[in-house]
């Protein structure tokens, strides 16, 4: 009996999230303080599938075992609403994290960027400079007692410093970086009309090894998967791709497909085969990655205020916006709509700065800045629902945040002029 009271639940979850999926909100809203669910139901598309595969056996009831396995998809890592319903978060939101380190660059702060694999981080600033920083010294500076700290050599001072690279070959703010993929290579864009790639592996480089002139202030960059090309988004309105072996290149072949506005961010799918673009007229363009073709816009995205991120899930179902309407949005490809609306990070409901939204490492959380009091927004991705608060304790707007791809861990760049890395400490003793 116990059973079939749960099974009825399910059943129950999962016809307020397929009429959250189908658009049908006040009807879910209607039946969930009826049913009164816990935790809240995100949409999704999962009754619709099993209608049908519920359907297929009725109609096929020969060799239904297979019938019932051959349609069902293994459900890929992070967020995905085609098959969740009953997801339990494994990973920490984002108030239980802690700052670990600051670093203060001479100026205002804002681009940040993990290494694919989490254990370095770069920052850019106003004052020209990229800082590198090793993930596991901060942790271990973190650590280690204060007076102990005070008792190490010039010699293990520099050995231990977090900070194992500062860059200088800029002569404007760095806007924007990205790591190579495979090689130890950072591409830095910046107001000076440069891209600039620097070998940061080796200690005495201080200067790129390769720089390429751009026709205007460059916005935002982000290197293909296979790290051969490198999409780049610059003042003017045309989005640009370069072969990074020639240094060639090449633009879409259709005027139309283009921005009307200045590009603010640029993103490659996990497997290369689209990229987005977001940009100050208030639209989200998809783009076959091989063509550069614009397959979709989503016209006015955020309410026609500037869209200020775009960034793909990691199974490339999903992209998440953030916008100066102070609104982050989840669009469905699949559909070309916006599935979910992440509200209540700034009361205004219009951002003076340009800001991003992030996943964390496991895609159960949506982070996104606070601009007015400087604290961080953290939803559960699925289903929307606001968490606590964290205060990031900068005295600015908080103007990037990037968070590991690997770990629980974030890094915060501020107009303070310092950048803030924050990890969830283990909770074992």
């Amino acid at each position: 009996m116990d059973m079939e009271i749960k099974q009825r639940e399910m059943m129950y979850r999962l016809m307020i999230s397929q009429l959250f999926y189908d658009g049908h909100k006040e009807l879910a809203v209607g039946l969930a303080t009826a049913v009164r669910p816990h935790p809240s139901c995100p949409p999704s598309d999962r009754l619709f599938k099993v209608f049908k595969l519920g359907l297929r056996e009725e109609e096929e009831a020969t060799d239904t075992k297979k019938d019932l396995t051959s349609s069902t998809v293994v459900p890929g890592s992070g967020i995905d609403l085609e098959f969740e319903t009953e997801v339990q978060t494994i990973s920490a939101e984002a108030a239980l994290y802690e700052t670990c380190y600051v670093t203060a660059h001479k100026a205002a702060c804002r681009a940040a960027t993990f290494h694919p694999s989490g254990q370095i981080i770069a920052t850019g600033s106003e004052d020209c400079s990229i800082k590198i920083l090793d993930v596991e010294r901060m942790l271990a500076k973190s650590a280690t007692p204060a007076e102990i700290i005070a008792m190490e050599t010039p010699q293990q001072q520099m050995e231990n410093h977090p900070v194992i690279r500062t860059l200088y070959d800029h002569v404007e703010e760095v806007t924007c970086l990205d790591f190579h993929p495979f090689e130890q290579i950072l591409a830095s864009g910046s107001k000076d009309f440069s891209i600039r790639f620097f070998e940061y592996s080796k200690p005495s480089v201080k200067k790129a090894f390769r720089s390429v002139q751009e026709a205007a202030p460059v916005r935002c960059m982000s290197f293909h998967p296979s790290g051969d090309f490198l999409a780049v988004g610059t003042q003017h309105p045309t989005l640009r791709l370069y072969d990074v072996n020639t240094m060639q290149c090449y633009v879409g072949s259709i005027p139309s497909d283009q921005h009307t506005g200045p590009v603010t961010d640029v993103s490659w799918s996990p497997s290369g085969n689209l990229y987005t673009s977001c940009a100050k007229d208030g639209h989200i363009k998809i783009w076959d990655g091989v063509s550069s073709k614009c397959i979709t816009t989503f016209k006015l995205a955020h309410q026609g205020q500037e869209v200020c991120s775009v960034v793909f899930s990691r199974n490339a179902k999903y992209i998440l916006s953030s916008g100066k309407d102070s609104l982050v949005k989840l669009w469905e490809l699949s559909t070309n709509r916006c599935l979910i609306v992440y509200t209540g990070a700034g009361a205004t409901g219009k951002m003076e700065h340009r800001t991003n939204a992030v996943f964390n490492h496991t895609e159960d959380y949506v982070l996104f800045p606070d601009e007015k009091t400087t604290s961080l927004c953290c939803w559960d991705s699925r289903n929307a629902e606001r968490q606590k608060l964290l205060s990031l304790g900068h005295n600015g707007a908080v103007r990037s945040i990037a968070h590991s791809p690997t770990g629980p861990a974030f890094i915060t760049c501020s107009e303070d002029f310092r950048a803030r890395f924050w990890y969830r400490k283990a909770t074992t003793d």
